[in-house]
């Protein structure tokens, strides 16, 4: 029942971050449109996603932090899956700088919202990469 009560609670806490970040990036576009400054909100939503996908995995790793282990990164991981999803998280952020013709799959990326997701597994990926020895 005690394990049960730290899922549901780590839910609830889950649920409170998305729902306030969610929140926070609506008031960004809203100061956006007013001042035509769209990068704190492009660069929030690119980074937002990230953090969540970091907190699904922390309980797991917190655990695994408490057996005092050496701990190394699985580099192929973090190379074969992270890499990938950090540039497709990044890819509204790059989007901005100019660079839109030279950015391959861009459009396709934006419109499909595959940076929302790939944020989320980059940071879950990014914490799952470290591993015990």
């Amino acid at each position: 029942m005690k394990k049960f009560f730290r899922y549901f609670v780590w839910t609830i806490v889950i649920g409170l971050i998305y729902y306030a970040g969610l929140r926070y990036e609506l008031y960004l576009l809203n100061e956006a449109q007013m001042n035509y400054n769209f990068w704190p909100q492009v660069i929030f939503a690119a980074l937002f996603p990230i953090l969540i996908g970091i907190l699904l995995r922390l309980p797991k790793l917190i655990k695994e932090i408490q057996q005092e282990k050496v701990w190394s990164v699985n580099w192929m991981k973090l190379l074969a899956v992270g890499l990938p999803t950090l540039y497709v998280s990044l890819v509204p952020v790059l989007l901005l700088t100019g660079l839109f013709k030279y950015i391959p799959f861009a459009m396709d990326i934006i419109h499909f919202d595959f940076a929302t997701l790939a944020g989320v597994v980059f940071g879950y990926v990014l914490l799952d990469s470290l591993k015990e020895d």
